[in-house]
């Protein structure tokens, strides 16, 4: 099992990984935190299984990315809860909230949720 401030490091490095947009969008990266079993949910995608569709879809969405601002962040154990706001590049903003759990080093599932009328105001 994993400590806590590797759990945390972990987490950091997945944001640290694409934040910025597609300029430090890092895949490479991903696979190294992602467990290649990664179970992922989403408003779009819906259920999927297998890091490197979630890769794919992020390197996407990444495009669209100026930057992503922190709003609240908590974690419990291998739990991880987040909501942020995304700038995208046309300037619209995407509330979103997601939530990770961790386990044996690696990136076991992410659920986000956000409202999909404003994802399409993302461009």
């Amino acid at each position: 099992m994993t400590t806590t401030s590797t759990t945390a490091e972990l987490v950091h490095a997945y944001f640290d990984s694409w934040k910025n947009g597609a300029d430090r969008y890092d895949a490479e990266r991903l696979r190294t935190l992602l467990a290649p079993e990664l179970d992922f949910e989403g408003p779009l995608a819906g259920h999927r299984v297998g890091a490197e569709g979630f890769i794919v879809g992020l390197g996407d969405f990444a495009r669209r990315l100026r930057d992503i601002r922190m709003v609240r962040q908590t974690q419990c154990g291998e739990q991880h809860a987040f909501l942020y706001d995304c700038e995208a590049v046309s300037g619209a903003t995407l509330r979103i909230a997601e939530f990770i759990t961790t386990r044996d080093g690696r990136i076991q599932t992410i659920k986000i949720l956000y409202d999909k009328g404003d994802f399409a105001k993302l461009g």
